[in-house]
């Protein structure tokens, strides 16, 4: 099944009120359910094995569109004692990674500095490394996730000492 037949198809449930529709060929396998009280799609997509993969859609359109890579938000943690650390943030879902490779060296350690544009991690995203530069000056603190461990959006990373 082509890609614009199932956005094809993802258009008609949203628009028919339909609240599932089940569609089955020799290769592939669509469940769409759109639960009444909410206004998100459930999309099962299938393929001849046996692993079926949900993806969650506020609107039809956003389905199918590329994740855009944002820079990582800085937010100050005004939780317990590191109020005077800055909190560097995940700005996208992946597995995370201190190094470029396993024998090479950490982009930073704790007690390192750090200045605008350094890269501090590579955060991989659909076969893809997106270096994580710095937008702050400081010094870390604390690496608060394990090499090749998976990431959220908006996942704690280090805690910075801007002083």
């Amino acid at each position: 099944m082509k890609l614009n037949e199932i956005q094809d198809l993802i258009k008609f449930v949203a628009k028919s009120g339909v609240s599932e529709v089940e569609l089955e060929t020799k290769d592939v396998k669509i469940i769409i359910r759109t639960p009444a009280s909410k206004n998100r799609e459930q999309i099962y997509v299938q393929t001849s094995s046996p692993q079926v993969l949900p993806v969650q859609a506020m609107q039809t359109q956003e389905v199918f569109k590329s994740p855009e890579v944002k820079t990582p938000e800085v937010k100050v943690n005004a939780e317990d004692n590191n109020a005077n650390y800055i909190t560097v943030k995940a700005p996208m879902v992946g597995t995370f990674y201190r190094s470029s490779a396993p024998d090479k060296p950490l982009f930073v350690n704790v007690g390192d500095d750090i200045i605008p544009g350094k890269v501090t991690c590579i955060i991989e995203a659909m076969k893809l490394f997106n270096e994580i530069e710095s937008e702050i000056k400081g010094k870390i603190v604390k690496v608060l996730v394990n090499d090749a461990s998976p990431v959220e959006y908006d996942q704690a990373l280090f805690l910075v000492d801007p002083s």
